[in-house]
């Protein structure tokens, strides 16, 4: 099943979205991706968009997930990449 394109804007829906996703597979990994999320200091996002696919993500136990997530969180973004083909990995950068 391919996921359309996703565009969020409100922290609650970004936080509870974030909950359903779960990243298997090589590099970064996470049963729970709301967690690594608060881990990385993302407490308030304010933007959150998800595309592509990966055969190693999981939305609510069902595999073929987003494969690239932004989100950001006022001036920092964090970029979650890769998946089954190359392994993923993750990326924050402040914005000017």
């Amino acid at each position: 099943m391919a996921m359309d394109p996703i565009n969020l804007g409100d922290p609650d829906e970004i936080l509870t979205f974030l909950a359903d996703i779960s990243l298997q597979g090589e590099g970064l990994t996470a049963d729970n991706l709301l967690d690594y999320v608060l881990d990385e200091g993302f407490t308030e996002p304010t933007y959150l968009n998800a595309k592509g696919e990966d055969p190693d993500a999981y939305f609510k136990g069902e595999p073929n997930a987003w494969a690239v997530y932004q989100i950001r969180e006022w001036k920092r973004v964090l970029i979650i990449s890769g998946g089954s083909v190359r392994g993923r990995r993750a990326q924050i950068t402040e914005t000017p």
